[in-house]
């Protein structure tokens, strides 16, 4: 599928630099200004790489000063664009390095796009960490990372699949290991699988967790929060200055149980962590914009241990 605009179809594809796929590549643009001195808040060396070698103009020009982020038509500040995926990033961060001083040696990263932290964590010995994304997405990270000499922090096993395929058998053919407990995170994911895909993710994950396994996700009471004509207004700051895609257009829209809920029933504690307790946490004053206040109330991160 290209970012165009289109609607989402089933069985619909991207790379990196288009459709869902290009959303990897915004919240990888996003991680490296936050990176960046004079005071960085975060420590990922490897986004800004990574962006660059997928190319896609709209992020380069961001990396190059080009997008005046700081524009009176852009919601968020630069400053304050790179403490949202501060305040997202250290969120999973964290849930990792919880469940790892648990004495959890098994982790997965659903739709790990980008995603570095197989390389940029600092893992106990013994951990394996499995990459779950298309064979496209994984190819082009294993090339690039090789290519600047990365070398991973833990066993990291790469699984080269469509979630919308059997997952879970390619999971188990690269020696994930059921019977122990693993941490589970899927980030940014949800809102781009329709609702029945979406409880079928959280089922396998819960058929492949051994008691105590722990899982870490959004939970979104509304997905209209994304696409009504506020939400549309609050990116078209990114459309004036060339961005060729609106997440609007990639998100599944329709009733759907909240992951919270779905967890609930199947066994799952979960505990909720509102984005404002997240933010003060961190030491971050919440924006002031009222079109991200239902945002705001509508998107929740969530922690969950089975039973």
């Amino acid at each position: 599928m290209s970012s165009d605009g289109a609607a989402r179809t089933e069985g619909d594809s991207w790379d990196l630099a288009s459709s869902v796929g290009a959303t990897a590549t915004m919240v990888a643009a996003s991680r490296a200004l936050a990176s960046r001195e004079p005071d960085p808040l975060l420590d990922d060396r490897f986004a800004e790489p990574l962006v660059r070698a997928v190319g896609h103009p709209f992020f380069t020009r961001m990396l190059d000063g080009d997008i005046p982020l700081d524009d009176e038509d852009m919601p968020l500040t630069a400053r304050q664009r790179c403490e949202q995926i501060a305040v997202r990033t250290r969120f999973f961060d964290n849930f990792f390095r919880a469940a790892t001083e648990s004495g959890i040696r098994q982790a997965v990263i659903l739709a790990d796009g980008l995603d570095a932290r197989a390389y940029r964590l600092s893992w106990p010995a013994g951990t394996v960490v499995f990459e779950v994304d298309q064979p496209e997405v994984i190819v082009f990270k294993d090339t690039t990372l090789a290519q600047l000499g990365a070398q991973p922090a833990a066993e990291r096993r790469a699984v080269s699949v469509d979630l919308r395929d059997d997952w879970p058998a390619a999971l188990r053919a690269n020696f994930f290991d059921p019977g122990i407990p693993t941490a589970w995170i899927a980030e940014g994911l949800l809102p781009y699988l329709p609702p029945d895909a979406q409880d079928r993710l959280l089922d396998h994950i819960t058929a492949l967790s051994a008691p105590e396994s722990r899982l870490a996700t959004e939970n979104i009471t509304d997905m209209g929060v994304f696409t009504d004509e506020r939400a549309r207004a609050l990116r078209s700051g990114w459309r004036k200055h060339g961005l060729d895609f609106d997440v609007a257009d990639l998100i599944w829209v329709g009733e759907r149980r909240q992951a919270s809920e779905h967890l609930v029933a199947t066994g799952w504690d979960v505990t909720q962590h509102a984005t404002e307790d997240l933010y003060a946490e961190n030491g971050f004053a919440l924006p002031e914009h009222e079109l991200l206040a239902d945002i705001r109330r509508t998107i929740s991160y969530l922690s969950a241990e089975l039973r």
